[in-house]
């Protein structure tokens, strides 16, 4: 994933938010200039941020924090569909379904660290330290993190939210830990799988990974409606959307820094 032709973690995800109405291609707020972009075709041009890697498994090594998690594409692909199109029944056996969610939280997961990295990148790079030395002790900081909340989390119910009644947004940060990020905290983690649909996972009595994702249809927003509200203040790199009337409503807080504004900061 660190390559700049590799796939970004969640261009699986981005495909549901392509419009393909005449012009194909995704609609996207650009939040370091503030301006309101469209990207042609259904590759995700605008997400090249450099990724970095950390395998999040307990007995990892440097060949799988190079690599970064393994992703069964074409399960992860029909999965994303199927909540995207609100047919369980087309995505996949049991099994299937069940590795395409946890492949989701993997890659939720990818991304919700990378800001925690690149201050820890910061903060090392200002020491005496060689560059290996740099990447071993970010590895050890993303680690020390979030190897017990990937545990914990495959320990979690999931659900899939279809045919949500207001779409959703998506960044280059969309995992959301509503345990920590609302007021008051809400017991459960999310992570849009497209513009109607919504990966929930909530606390559960298992031992093991063992259990099939649920498929709900959602008849209202409900303890979502402030999903588009977290992801706007956690982006600092690009916000998607269906419409161009969401990104204006949100613009405002990415325009570029005045005389009289001071640049905004990374959450």
């Amino acid at each position: 994933m660190a390559d700049a032709e590799a796939l970004h973690p969640l261009r699986p995800f981005l495909r549901n938010w392509v419009w393909e109405h005449g012009h194909v291609g995704t609609r996207y707020l650009d939040c370091v200039d503030g301006q309101i972009k469209f990207d042609d075709g259904k590759k995700a041009r605008f997400a090249t941020e450099k990724i970095f890697t950390v395998c999040l498994r307990k007995d990892a090594d440097d060949a799988a924090h190079a690599s970064g998690p393994t992703v069964r594409e074409s399960g992860l692909a029909r999965f994303l569909r199927a909540a995207q199109l609100g047919n369980p029944e087309e995505a996949g056996s049991v099994a299937d379904v069940q590795r395409a969610a946890q492949d989701c939280v993997d890659l939720g997961l990818v991304c919700a660290y990378q800001n925690d990295a690149q201050r820890a990148q910061a903060r090392y790079s200002q020491e005496p330290m060689f560059e290996d030395e740099i990447r071993a002790a970010v590895i050890s900081d993303i680690r020390r993190t979030y190897v017990g909340l990937r545990e914990q989390l495959a320990l979690y119910d999931f659900t899939v939210f279809c045919g949500l009644p207001a779409p959703l947004l998506i960044s280059e940060a969309p995992f959301i830990d509503w345990r920590v990020r609302a007021k008051p905290a809400q017991p459960f983690v999310s992570l849009p799988l497209g513009p109607y649909c919504l990966l929930v996972g909530t606390p559960s009595g298992k031992t093991s990974r063992v259990g099939p994702v649920l498929w709900k249809t959602a008849v209202s927003m409900g303890p979502f409606k402030d999903h588009n509200r977290h992801i706007v203040e956690s982006a600092y790199l690009w916000v998607v959307a269906t419409t161009e009337d969401q990104l204006v409503a949100v613009q405002g807080r990415f325009a570029p820094a005045t005389a009289d504004k001071p640049e905004a900061t990374r959450p």
